[in-house]
């Protein structure tokens, strides 16, 4: 104990707060003040959305000229042309690395195969004598996907949206990702959506990007629906269109992770874990819950040595200082709290893990055991990794298949049927004074009785 002492500052708060060297620990927090705790580090989005409500309109004013602009502007690139040519694609095919090619077509596979398994096929339904239901699913015509391409290149974000819009049978996939400052795009993205069939690549990072598939512009078609992560301007343009009619996957911010863990738990596991999200920007959070209280100060310990062999060891520093780790009297509380704050990722390293994820209510995907990182999600075991933050796991799921189709119903009414279910309909319409609706079904039961009558 008295070297994880050297890792803490212990400033004291009512005997239950203290402050790690990068995370503060919280002791049997009362539940009252639990939604305070797990508040998270993201600024307020009326001030968010008085930049990017400008950047929207300049982008429907403007077009492409609005989209080069930007490009100059935030990502200090000269652009002639915004779309990405053929020969950039097959460029980017020779330098990609043969291990790296390797490991994308692994993923693949994997992503393919779990994805595929999320296949609905409905039968039809008899309801009544003579009414037939069913549902069918049909692919979203147009979809848009913005892929993050700034401080962390995420090729991984093009398999996790393009495999599942490929096999959903999306008619037009449209890609927007920021270029570097020499105008180019990264070759894995480039290399990836390539894998998986999009050939449309819009250079286009931040909000105007989402401008651009929400408008349309002569280069960058408008999409029904726009899909990927991003950071908070990203996630505050797409809930700004949303409002305008276009559809999008979920409200996918800054990155998190949650992590359980009890005695069992390798506090250099959860270091890792833990780094691995605050690595990804300033604005990640990071939440470890327990019981065991050793094992706060033996991550502690990790945590100082893990981070200084990051090569992003000021970001995640930074990040880690919006970190918690709540120590708990039991499991259930830990549950109870974590459902609370309702995690994009949740790592459960307990002995118990899979009997306690039945317990699992708001998380956008769990991993569980030791042996189980949410890095594998990140990339390759299968799952999709985009994914609701910012508690919004208490009402939206994660991006699949469905995501990518409408549900679209049809039914089937015999003679026979409208007989059986016409009065039903009768009754209601009137008791609700809407009597079109009830003539609807009178004029029909009437002229088969005519015909009958013949």
């Amino acid at each position: 104990m008295i070297q994880a002492q050297r890792f803490c500052n212990f400033a004291y708060h009512n005997n239950k707060t203290h402050s790690l060297h990068y995370m503060q620990i919280i002791k049997y927090p009362e539940k009252e003040i639990w939604a305070n705790l797990l508040t998270r580090p993201t600024a307020r989005l009326k001030d968010i959305e008085k930049k990017v409500k400008p950047i929207l309109k300049r982008v429907k004013k403007k077009g492409d000229k609005a989209l080069l602009e930007y490009a100059l502007e935030l990502d200090k690139a000269i652009l002639t042309d915004l779309l990405v040519s053929k020969e950039e694609i097959a460029e980017a095919k020779k330098v990609v690395s043969r291990s790296l090619k390797q490991a994308i077509g692994k993923a693949y596979k994997n992503i393919e195969k779990f994805h595929l398994a999320q296949k609905e096929k409905f039968k039809p339904v008899t309801t009544m004598t003579g009414i037939t239901c069913w549902r069918k699913s049909v692919p979203i015509q147009k979809v848009g996907f913005y892929i993050p391409g700034g401080t962390a290149p995420l090729f991984s974000t093009v398999l996790m949206l393009g495999i599942p819009a490929k096999i959903a049978g999306c008619e037009q996939v449209i890609m927007t990702t920021p270029p570097n400052r020499e105008g180019k795009i990264h070759p894995a993205i480039l290399y990836t959506a390539n894998l998986v069939g999009i050939s449309k690549i819009i250079k286009a990072g931040g909000a105007q990007a989402i401008g651009a598939l929400t408008y349309g512009t002569s280069q960058t078609p408008r999409v029904h629906k726009i899909f990927g992560p991003g950071n908070q301007y990203v996630t505050a343009a797409k809930q700004l269109v949303a409002k305008q009619g276009i559809a999008i996957d979920m409200p996918a911010g800054p990155s998190e992770v949650a992590i359980l863990a009890d005695e069992t738990a390798n506090p250099a596991f959860i270091a890792a874990d833990l780094l691995s999200q605050a690595e990804h920007g300033i604005d990640s959070q990071t939440v470890l819950v327990t019981t065991a209280e050793e094992i706060i100060y033996k991550v502690a310990i990790e945590l100082e040595q893990q981070l200084e062999k990051l090569p992003r060891k000021e970001m995640a520093r930074i990040s880690m200082t919006n970190s918690r780790c709540f120590l708990v009297k039991d499991k259930q509380e830990a549950m109870d709290l974590l459902n609370e704050y309702a995690p994009e990722h949740l790592i459960i390293a307990t002995q118990d893990a899979h009997l306690l994820a039945e317990n699992v209510i708001n998380a956008g995907s769990v991993f569980l055991g030791n042996y189980t990182p949410e890095a594998a999600g990140d990339y390759a075991s299968g799952t999709n990794h985009t994914l609701p933050t910012n508690g919004f796991a208490k009402a939206y799921s994660g991006v699949s298949l469905d995501s990518f189709v409408k549900k679209i119903t049809f039914q089937h009414i015999t003679e026979e049927g409208i007989r059986e279910i016409g009065n039903v309909v009768q009754t209601m319409a009137e008791a609700e004074m809407l009597m079109a609706h009830k003539e609807a079904i009178s004029l029909r039961l009437r002229h088969l009785q005519e015909n009958e009558q013949k």
